[in-house]
């Protein structure tokens, strides 16, 4: 299933440090041959500081206990560093652990930097030495010290490229330590920053949302909300646009959402008509799993396609998460998953056939008849639907439904009214645009 593997894609958009789980996750699931991910580790580490952890893995992948001279050399260069840099920060770090002194700041930053700069002769040097602090101390690992010293940096900093560059670091650390809800915090932070900045260049503000969109797929798959806020963030015009024309791999976990979501439902319709149109960039078994049932109808194909879509959640770093209850393993999302393809599979054929044989059924869904049987007799109570089942025959009997020309009336111009305001929005931007030139 290396074949579905989307790490190779992901991990540019990534910090190096973000992409160390990935690699955790592929070498537990056996997808690459175990040298190869040892080397690929070693190559990431060499661009941080983290050269304690470089050579424990320089030694397991050359079965060794010595380690290169250029590794020793590096970790005294480190050490060096590290001290340099505690220095320089030394004032304004004291200060911080003072929590008599840390009382003394206000909401106003200007007035915080006069009263230290008057009080304790700490001034815009010591609050740059704080951020190459931090920094230093993200790049050897120390993922906590780094988030507590960008979070006091960015109530003092005035330069708003540093600022934006500590909250993307603090967003890392946050994911890095599995803080989830402090994450979804920083990462809801970071997007108003990006939809309101002014950027030199429209390219560099759809890069900053591919970059955010790929950062918050850890915290959207292991958040208690995220599958329905990774929704409400994806499925916006200008982060679609943005996944359509650069990252359409980022499909498959808005379909995942899509599929795991009942109540986002009136939304996939909508997002069945995006998977057509990059289908040709961008296809794996999930988004051609909803093809098949909602555009082509092709049952057969879209029984094996689950199949497959049970392979790719399983290898997948984000959607693979693994539980353990008691002595066994299990992958939560995986059985959602495959619970509400079912439904979907058994909503769209039931709804083009008004008398379906069990054993037809049970075939589509991938189960035998007895568990087909008592699926079914669940889905019926559960969701009330109208139907029975007819014992003697073996078969789903449907009532027609027809629907109401009023709701079909409604539901054909309820979106009228946005799609008028939006078309409004761009011919005043585009005559605006106009007026500028």
């Amino acid at each position: 299933m290396a074949s579905y593997d989307l790490t190779p894609k992901i991990a540019p958009n990534l910090d190096r440090h973000l992409v160390f789980p990935l690699l955790e996750f592929l070498q537990e699931r056996g997808l690459y041959a175990e040298e190869e991910l040892l080397k690929a580790k070693i190559e990431l580490l060499s661009k941080t500081n983290m050269v304690d952890y470089a050579m424990d893995i320089h030694k397991s992948l050359y079965h060794t206990d010595d380690v290169p001279q250029e590794m020793v050399e590096r970790r005294m260069e480190v050490v060096g560093r590290l001290k340099v840099l505690e220095e320089a920060a030394a004032p304004l770090v004291a200060f911080l652990q003072n929590a008599n002194a840390v009382q003394e700041l206000r909401a106003d930053r200007q007035y915080n930097l006069q009263m230290l700069s008057d009080r304790y002769q700490i001034g815009s040097e010591q609050i740059e030495a704080l951020y190459q602090y931090a920094k230093f101390q993200f790049e050897c690992g120390n993922y906590s010290g780094a988030a507590d010293y960008l979070y006091q940096y960015r109530a003092l900093c005035t330069n708003s490229e540093r600022k934006l560059s500590a909250s993307w670091g603090k967003l890392a650390s946050e994911i890095l330590m599995q803080n989830w809800d402090i994450a979804l915090e920083e990462l809801n932070h970071l997007k108003e920053i990006i939809d309101s900045k002014s950027f030199t260049s429209p390219l560099n503000q759809v890069q900053s949302r591919i970059w955010l969109m790929h950062w918050s797929l850890f915290i959207f798959f292991n958040h208690d909300n995220g599958r329905t806020q990774i929704i409400d963030l994806f499925n916006q015009d200008k982060y679609l646009n943005a996944i359509q024309t650069n990252a359409p791999h980022l499909l498959r976990y808005l379909a995942t959402a899509f599929i795991v979501n009942k109540r986002r439902r009136p939304q996939l319709k909508e997002f069945i008509k995006v998977i057509q149109q990059e289908q040709h960039s961008y296809k794996d078994a999930i988004t051609e799993f909803l093809t098949c049932v909602y555009v082509n109808y092709d049952f057969d194909r879209a029984q094996k396609k689950m199949r497959e879509c049970e392979e790719v959640i399983l290898n997948d770093p984000f959607l693979g998460k693994r539980v353990e209850e008691g002595n066994y393993s299990t992958v939560p999302l995986r059985d959602e998953f495959l619970e509400n393809a079912r439904l979907f599979i058994f909503e769209t054929y039931c709804r083009i056939h008004q008398r379906v044989d069990m054993g037809v059924l049970a075939e589509k869904l991938n189960l035998n008849y007895e568990e087909a049987e008592r699926w079914v007799v669940n889905l019926i109570r559960g969701l009330k639907l109208d139907a029975k089942i007819d014992s003697s025959t073996g078969a789903v009997i449907m009532e027609p439904n027809y629907p109401n020309v009023y709701e079909q009336l409604i539901d054909h111009t309820k979106s009228l009214s946005a799609r008028t305001y939006k078309l409004v929005g761009q011919l005043l931007e585009h005559a605006q645009a106009q007026t500028a030139r």
